[in-house]
C-alpha cells in the first residue's frame, strides 16, 4: 500500500547534457528537500525499462493527506527554488505533474518494477470509475508477483497552479487526469495486469510506462544544501 492518501506524481525526460547533474541534484538536494516537508513520507524515483516508455523518469512522493499538497510548507518550497533546481530543471523534457488523491491502494509493499497508466475517463461517472477499477485492482492483486495496485485522480486546480519553480518553463505538459500504478517483482509480471486494465472501458486514451526502481528517500531531518 502507499504510505498516505495523497501523492505527487511526476513524469519527465532529461537532456543528455543535463543527465549527470540531474542525478546529483535529485539525490543530494531535491528529494531530501521534498522528503523533509511536514506530511511528506516517502519519495521514489524510477527509470524506463524500454524505449517505448516516455518520458524516461517517473518520481512519486507519498504524503499523509492530500491537503498537505495544498499547504503553506509545500507552497513555500515551490516558490523558493534553489539555484541548483533552476539549473537542473532547464534540462527537463515533457514533464507531466499531478497532485492527486489516492482512491484505492492495495498490496503488501513496493515492488522493484512499476507500470504507470495515465488515462482519461468520463467526468460524469467518477464514482463508477473508482468503484469498478478498485474491484479490478483487487483481482489484479491475485496475479503472481504483483505487490501493489493503486488508483489515483489528480486535482486539476492544485496541479495547475503556477509557482516560481515552474515559471517560464517550456517543458511542462498537461497533468494526468487519472493514473494507475501497478507494482511487481519482475517486468514480465506487469504485462497481464496492463492488458487487463487497457480492456476496461473507463480507461480511455491510455499512456503506458514501464519503469524500474532507482532510488528511495524517506522522511529525514535533512535540508537542501
Amino acid at each position: 500500500m502507499l504510505c498516505g492518501k495523497g501523492v505527487v506524481a511526476i513524469w519527465n525526460g532529461i537532456t543528455e547534457e543535463g543527465r549527470t547533474d540531474f542525478y546529483q541534484w535529485h539525490i543530494h538536494e531535491h528529494m531530501p528537500e521534498r522528503a523533509s516537508i511536514p506530511g511528506f513520507l516517502r519519495g521514489r524515483r524510477y527509470r524506463a525499462v524500454d524505449k517505448d516508455t516516455r518520458p524516461e523518469f517517473f518520481t512519486l512522493y507519498e504524503v499523509e493527506r492530500f491537503e498537505v499538497l495544498k499547504g503553506e510548507e509545500y507552497a513555500n518550497r515551490l516558490n523558493a527554488p534553489t539555484p541548483w533546481t533552476r539549473r537542473a530543471t532547464e534540462h527537463f523534457l515533457n514533464t507531466s505533474r499531478g497532485l492527486a488523491r489516492v482512491h484505492s491502494s492495495l498490496g503488501p509493499g513496493p515492488g522493484g518494477m512499476l507500470a504507470t497508466i495515465r488515462f482519461q475517463s468520463p467526468a460524469s461517472e467518477e464514482q463508477k470509475v473508482i468503484d469498478e477499477l478498485t474491484v479490478l485492482l483487487g483481482e489484479i492483486m491475485q496475479h503472481p508477483l504483483i505487490s501493489g495496485a493503486h488508483l489515483c485522480k489528480s486535482d486539476e486546480e492544485a496541479s495547475g497552479i503556477r509557482t516560481a519553480e515552474s515559471k517560464g518553463r517550456k517543458d511542462l505538459d498537461a497533468p494526468p487526469r487519472w493514473f494507475i500504478l501497478i507494482e511487481a517483482c519482475t517486468a514480465e509480471a506487469l504485462e497481464v495486469p496492463i492488458r487487463t486494465l487497457l480492456r476496461h472501458p473507463a480507461v480511455e486514451e491510455p499512456q503506458v510506462g514501464r519503469y524500474q526502481h532507482e532510488y528511495t528517500r524517506l522522511q529525514t531531518d535533512a535540508t537542501a544544501g
